[in-house]
């Protein structure tokens, strides 16, 4: 069975630059859609923030976070990257990486969820 695991949280300051990534196993990596949701406190809903087609060619992007943040992959280490920058408190979330076949616009419906990484932005 895929599994996907995140990794690089972490606290930062306002303004600041954080980079997470997430591998996967178990699966076909290069031939999945991949992206990333965030849920920013419990029991809100998982909010998309970016997502990225198998070839690394097409991207998607929340509008909240479009300009700030990128989304990258690496096919030969079944890893997908997002890199935030110009950090803001209202990007403080767990975020999570997901895989899916459907398509570039991935949903709550994804085929396969990692554990999700604690990113905290201070003011």
């Amino acid at each position: 069975q895929g599994q996907l695991v995140e990794s690089g949280g972490g606290l930062v300051q306002a303004g600041g630059s954080l980079s997470v990534s997430c591998t996967a196993s178990g699966l076909r990596f290069s031939i999945y859609y991949m992206g990333w949701f965030r849920r920013q406190a419990p029991g809100k809903e998982r909010e998309f923030v970016a997502a990225l087609s198998p070839d690394g060619g097409r991207t998607s992007y929340a509008d909240s976070v479009k300009g700030r943040f990128t989304i990258s992959r690496d096919n030969a280490k079944n890893t997908v990257y997002l890199q935030m920058d110009s950090l803001k408190p209202e990007d403080t979330a767990v975020y999570y990486c997901a895989a899916d076949l459907s398509g570039l616009r991935l949903s709550s419906a994804s085929a396969y969820w990692g554990q999700g990484t604690q990113v905290t932005v201070s003011s």
